[in-house]
């Protein structure tokens, strides 16, 4: 580290002239020290040199903190204590002696002396770099890693430019992401939901910036009926990845449930954009049709319980359910209804009559409210069949040259052609061989007949 290397170049430089220095201040009292070793390769090299504040600047301390050093890098930690201890016999108050006696403890395997003796010196200097170090390490040999990251926090804080103090907090947050994230995917799969979400926030704890933690925190929390919580976590997911597919989906799986189909829709558009699929293409259609029905009025919706349909009601079913077939074919501009204004199916009775589906009557007028029978439904099933097969020749030949046998419908009625168009697509079936051309048709009953057109327009 870079504070091994610099104490290499002072130790050198200044051991003399402090030797020097010590003997003029005791006089002929001076002890007699121990030859240094020499260090060619540190024993620790990843300790953090004591660097001595400008307080305690007297001779006969750095010298003491020098030597004490220069043992523990030799691997002599004994004669280090030694050292550190004459120090903090000259001056108690000598906390770099003490956080250097505390790397001797950690060098001879007694972490937890060591940590006792980091927090003495700490107790001196809470910003004190190399005792903060020095726990970190301390508190990692002795298991306690959240401890330890602390330790390293505050002193990266003080001093950033420390990377192997940096590469030390990298491995236990991952090492600490790993653990809680497998304590939280085994509780999650074992239905313990509360103790998945307490191993889950562990893990953001440790990794707050990984996105996919907060989209498996999410399913968990979605499981328990947590549905709010969910969308908070998968909405921190995706702030932190946007290139998130998954929690985009899931975002609107949980926005479709909650009734918001506008944000829904949004959300299956973000992951389209990221990633197109048949998954989330059909949940995007389905989340416009249903936001598209939400917007109708609610008589459209009343179709469906509909006992007889009316004209009125099919116009609509046609003109929302086959929107672009009918809006691609708005040949017919000079249409004039004049018994449609103010109903609420109007929009959609203009447009089917424009493209010629269903037709007026000659006095002007379309009958909104008058019920239709299966007859008049397969001459709108006609028409828009017409329309499909410009688009689609070969789907639509057979249908336009079948000439199925109908009971009660012979070749020469007028209504024949229609029905069997409808009958040969399949999309008017026969009853016992029977078309009843004349019975009304349910709300249900359309709904099918307009999903199976939707099904042959796509």
């Amino acid at each position: 580290m870079p504070d091994l290397r610099a104490w290499l170049r002072r130790r050198t430089v200044r051991a003399g002239a402090l030797l020097a220095c010590l003997t003029v201040v005791t006089g002929a009292c001076a002890p007699r020290l121990t030859p240094l070793p020499t260090v060619t390769t540190p024993a620790h090299p990843d300790y953090v040199y004591p660097e001595v504040p400008p307080v305690f600047a007297r001779p006969e301390l750095t010298l003491r903190l020098d030597r004490g050093w220069t043992f523990l890098q030799a691997g002599n930690p004994e004669a280090a204590r030694g050292e550190f201890s004459a120090a903090l016999s000259a001056n108690p108050r000598f906390y770099p002696a003490e956080a250097g006696m505390a790397y001797a403890r950690l060098a001879e395997g007694d972490a937890e002396g060591a940590a006792s003796a980091f927090e003495r010196a700490l107790a001196r200097d809470a910003a004190y770099v190399p005792a903060l170090v020095g726990r970190g390490d301390a508190l990692l040999a002795l298991d306690r890693p959240d401890e330890a990251a602390e330790a390293y926090r505050a002193a990266l804080e003080a001093r950033p430019e420390l990377p192997e103090v940096r590469r030390r907090l990298e491995t236990i947050s991952f090492r600490s992401q790993q653990a809680a994230l497998q304590a939280a995917r085994e509780a999650a799969a074992s239905g313990r939901h509360a103790e998945a979400v307490a191993a889950y926030g562990r893990a953001i704890a440790s990794s707050p910036e990984s996105g996919f933690l907060y989209r498996e925190l999410a399913d968990v929390e979605r499981r328990q009926g947590g549905r709010t919580r969910a969308l908070e976590h998968l909405r921190r997911a995706v702030a932190l990845d946007p290139g998130d597919r998954q929690s985009w989906l899931l975002i609107g799986e949980l926005l479709t449930e909650g009734g918001d189909l506008a944000g829904a829709v949004a959300a299956y558009e973000k992951a389209a954009a990221i990633d197109p699929g048949s998954d989330i293409a059909k949940r995007l259609d389905a989340a416009r049709r249903a936001l598209a029905l939400s917007r109708l009025p609610k008589e459209y919706a009343e179709i469906a319980g509909e006992a007889t349909l009316t004209r009125g009601q099919l116009a609509a079913l046609v003109g929302v359910r086959l929107a672009g077939l009918v809006e691609g074919n708005q040949r017919r501009q000079g249409v004039v209804l004049t018994d449609t204004r103010g109903h609420w199916a109007a929009p959609w009775i203009l447009a089917v009559a424009r493209a010629g589906i269903m037709e007026p009557y000659p006095n002007h007028t379309f009958g909104p409210d008058i019920a239709v029978r299966r007859l008049d439904v397969a001459r709108a099933v006609r028409q828009v069949l017409d329309l499909v097969g410009q688009r689609k020749p070969a789907l639509a030949a057979p249908w336009n040259q079948g000439r199925p046998a109908i009971a009660d419908l012979p070749f020469s009625h007028l209504g024949y052609p229609a029905a069997a168009v409808a009958v040969t697509s399949g999309v008017m079936p026969l009853r016992d061989g029977r078309f009843a051309p004349g019975e009304p048709v349910s709300g249900a009953e359309a709904i099918a007949i307009v999903d199976r057109l939707e099904e042959l327009a796509r």
